[in-house]
């Protein structure tokens, strides 16, 4: 253990204000507890005012747990909400009573976690657009996810919710690597260490002192417990995805989750969200499908054209990311798997730094709004509520569409870096690269064809059969500024 240690520049903990935000052990503490509330008082709110006007579950969940402490931060800090997440928060005392069981192997899985993520939650979320947008349902949500963490925290050992069964884990973990900070320690310090504080410390049986060497964090979640034990631990700024940069042992679970997210939002939302304004909504491939399906087949209450729309996604997701590896591996004369899981970390940018455009967007659309409202009513205080800070006839908010552009340029930059790691001739890497980039290249092929449509055909006239359709896809957002106006002309 070091009591005290000179801190590099770059040493976050060493930094005034920034230092005590990240390090300080009662500050951390008080900030875990009041996320813990606030995620208690939503869920419970979301049961007992289970009307379309209850602002603040939705607001929660919906508008700022998700964008902020989830695509915001792992594209930049990483995974710090992991850290103060209230599953975790518990997790940690409950463990210490628990059963602390062995996870069976076929249980220990992150696969578990990313595929509750992409069917119960994005597939559902197209096919049934407001299912999870009422209060009740959204509270529900994530009352039963409480119910399976403390289950699994009372019986197994090292947080094995966290790491197999936690479907937000199983993002965090992958996405986290685009972000521009890392967890290390001081080696100097570290080699004359025989207590190993900060592994004892680790709730999830980590040892710091390996990360730089690994270039991995591993399953390492920014709870700062480890630093509360030790002061050789640092937290640095580094260069923006300096890990994709250099080699580490991949995870199948890491790559396929940049895949399916990439497909179930990035490129979904492409196709039904985006394209879905267009005046030529009807024409796309996935909107004839769902017309052609619906003369025969009752769907009932499914957004076909959603359903169609994720399913087209995800089908061509996947034929460019591991038909483009394929032939790559070909060229590469580099055995398949080994080209796959090496270079799919390069799709990291595509949906974290893409997903920035909608969230920066709908901050001035929506989000800050529903947030300020949402608090505003749960707490009864005596404001008047806030209109939106933009509408979209405002043409400044298409800045925000450079994240877009941002994100495939880091791609093939990272997708460079990648590629030098592999044992093959320059010629060979030069000739199999626009292979391997095959997703990226799609990604970046939708934003200039989106971009195209509009500027071609137009958006779709308000009014019409299919601009109904999208209005499902948007209601939780339009509905919240209906309520915020009935209760102002009210008040």
């Amino acid at each position: 253990m070091v009591d005290k240690i000179n801190r590099d520049k770059n040493d976050i903990y060493g930094m005034p204000i920034l230092g005590f935000l990240f390090k300080n052990p009662k500050f951390i503490l008080f900030l875990k507890l009041s996320v813990f509330a606030l995620f208690l008082y939503a869920m419970t709110y979301g049961f007992i005012n289970t009307t379309s006007e209850n602002l603040f579950t939705k607001g929660v969940f919906w508008n700022l747990f998700w964008p902020f402490f989830m695509v915001i931060t792992l594209g930049t800090v990483g995974r710090v909400f992991c850290g103060i997440c209230p599953h975790g928060f518990i997790g940690k005392y409950i463990t210490k009573f628990g059963l602390n069981k062995k996870m069976p192997k076929f249980l220990a899985n992150p696969f578990i976690g990313l595929l509750v993520l992409f069917f119960a939650w994005w597939l559902v979320y197209y096919m049934y657009p407001s299912f999870y947008k009422t209060p009740v349902s959204t509270a529900l949500v994530f009352l039963v996810l409480t119910i399976i963490a403390v289950i699994t925290f009372f019986v197994f050992e090292k947080m094995s919710y966290c790491k197999s069964f936690c479907p937000i884990g199983a993002v965090t973990n992958a996405f986290s690597k685009v972000g521009f900070t890392k967890l290390e320690t001081y080696k100097d310090a570290c080699s004359s260490c025989k207590t190993f504080d900060c592994a004892k410390a680790c709730s999830y049986d980590l040892k710091p002192f390996t990360f730089e060497k690994k270039n991995s964090m591993a399953d390492c979640t920014l709870c700062m417990d480890c630093s509360s034990s030790c002061e050789a631990v640092a937290f640095k700024v580094t260069k923006p995805s300096s890990s994709l940069l250099k080699k580490f042992k991949p995870r199948k679970s890491d790559v396929w989750a940049l895949i399916l997210l990439t497909g179930a939002i990035s490129i979904t939302m492409g196709f039904h969200h985006a394209l879905g304004r267009s005046a030529i909504v009807e024409e796309f491939i996935w909107s004839k499908t769902a017309r052609y399906f619906e003369s025969f087949v009752n769907f009932g209450s499914i957004d076909t054209i959603g359903l169609f729309a994720f399913s087209y996604a995800i089908l061509f997701v996947v034929i460019a990311s591991v038909g483009g590896m394929f032939i790559a591996s070909k060229i590469l004369k580099v055995d398949y798997e080994k080209t796959f899981y090496t270079l799919g970390y390069a799709f990291a940018p595509l949906f974290i730094i893409g997903g920035l455009s909608h969230v920066v967007e709908f901050f001035f659309l929506h989000y800050a709004s529903n947030i300020i409202n949402g608090f505003i009513q749960a707490f009864s205080l005596n404001i008047a509520y806030m209109e939106p800070l933009a509408t979209r006839r405002d043409s400044w908010l298409h800045i925000f569409k450079m994240f877009n552009h941002l994100a495939y340029i880091w791609a093939f930059i990272i997708m460079i870096a990648r590629i030098k790691l592999l044992d093959s001739t320059k010629l060979r890497k030069v000739l199999a690269y626009p292979f391997a980039s095959a997703l990226i290249i799609f990604y970046m092929g939708l934003n200039f064809y989106t971009g195209y449509v509009f500027k071609t055909y137009g958006a779709q006239k308000r009014g019409g059969h299919n601009h109904m359709q999208h209005q499902k896809q948007t209601n939780n957002h339009s509905s919240l500024n209906i309520v915020i106006i009935k209760q102002d002309n009210k008040g």
